[in-house]
């Protein structure tokens, strides 16, 4: 397709969650914790649990189906397929599974793997592929089943993660570009503070030739520098957004943040001196999500009538790696 010079819209927003739902009461009876324990210090009531039969890709379909559905196109339509997540059903990756149960036959899929800014890095990707006229239609997913690499008797991070999945549908548009503009950011030298470590065991073979066979290990954190990383890097990237943007604190209807911590979005919030009623939040029902928990908020905020079409939004993702990104858009 020739369609140089494309701006970019996001016409349809889809999500999806195992049935299974663990409280704070549950978490209480697993370890030493309580309910007001853990509200108070990251504002999570609940989150989603996927089931021995719910797949990572099964998650994934349902909110791609229910993006594409919104966005009033077909399956066979999508041209790309970028799936974001750092648990895959398969090491060699899921994006071609969900291709193929949702029916995009004419679309080409991969990985990407940001962990929690995998979303924001899935937008920021299929812009590139929009814009140069490579694609129309791109389907970005954020997906995690965390829930699969948690040490439950771990109290200080059991607590936080839980499963989802959210969709977005990007379109080549002629009219203008409704993504405004966005930065991505890495700092490898404070990889060690959240991880989730591949772990092997020697096997010895023939003649000193020695392999590794392992498996990843729980997730571990230091969840106070990650919390320190936050606070500091996320408002200067959103600043730094809405700068090329040519807008203010005031300009923006919506902050829409990676689901981590309510504490975290409400001091981004104060720092950027976005009011606290335009944080965008349903950590309380889902968790922390990884590169799911920005579709998840942005689809329920959608659906419920919050955000409406031409809207400004002020997005940031940010996680291990250590990686974190900002994005200003308007939807619709």
């Amino acid at each position: 397709m020739n369609n140089m010079g494309a701006g970019i819209a996001i016409t349809g927003c889809g999500s999806a969650a195992p049935e299974a739902i663990l409280t704070n009461y549950h978490l209480a009876q697993m370890v030493e914790t309580s309910d007001e324990w853990i509200k108070t210090r990251t504002g999570m009531s609940n989150r989603h649990i996927a089931s021995p039969t719910e797949s990572l890709s099964q998650l994934s379909a349902v909110a791609a189906k229910n993006a594409i559905a919104m966005a009033g196109i077909s399956a066979t339509d999508i041209d790309l397929i970028i799936l974001a997540t750092s648990t895959p059903d398969d090491m060699f990756g899921s994006a071609c599974k969900v291709q193929g149960l949702i029916g995009a036959t004419n679309a080409v899929a991969f990985d990407l793997t940001a962990a929690c800014s995998g979303f924001l890095f899935a937008l920021i990707n299929a812009t590139q592929f929009i814009r140069n006229g490579v694609y129309r239609n791109v389907l970005i997913i954020g997906a995690d089943v965390l829930s699969r690499w948690v040490d439950w008797s771990d109290r200080a991070s059991c607590v936080l993660f839980g499963d989802g999945a959210g969709a977005a549908v990007c379109q080549g548009i002629s009219d203008g570009d409704r993504l405004l503009s966005y930065g991505m950011y890495s700092n490898g030298s404070q990889n060690d503070s959240l991880n989730l470590n591949y772990q092997s065991d020697c096997q010895a073979l023939v003649d000193g030739i020695i392999a590794q066979q392992g498996t990843y290990h729980p997730i571990t954190m230091n969840g106070k520098e990650v919390y320190r990383f936050a606070v500091a890097r996320v408002p200067e990237a959103i600043e730094k957004a809405m700068f090329h943007a040519n807008l203010t604190a005031n300009d923006i209807d919506w902050l829409l943040l990676h689901q981590a911590n309510q504490r975290i979005m409400d001091a981004v919030a104060k720092r950027l001196k976005i009011p606290s009623e335009k944080i965008l939040s349903n950590i309380a029902e889902y968790g922390n999500t990884s590169a799911a928990s920005i579709p998840l908020a942005l689809d329920a905020a959608v659906r419920e009538g919050k955000v409406k079409p031409g809207d400004t939004i002020a997005a940031s993702g940010f996680g291990a790696g250590l990686t974190w990104g900002a994005a200003i858009f308007q939807w619709g």
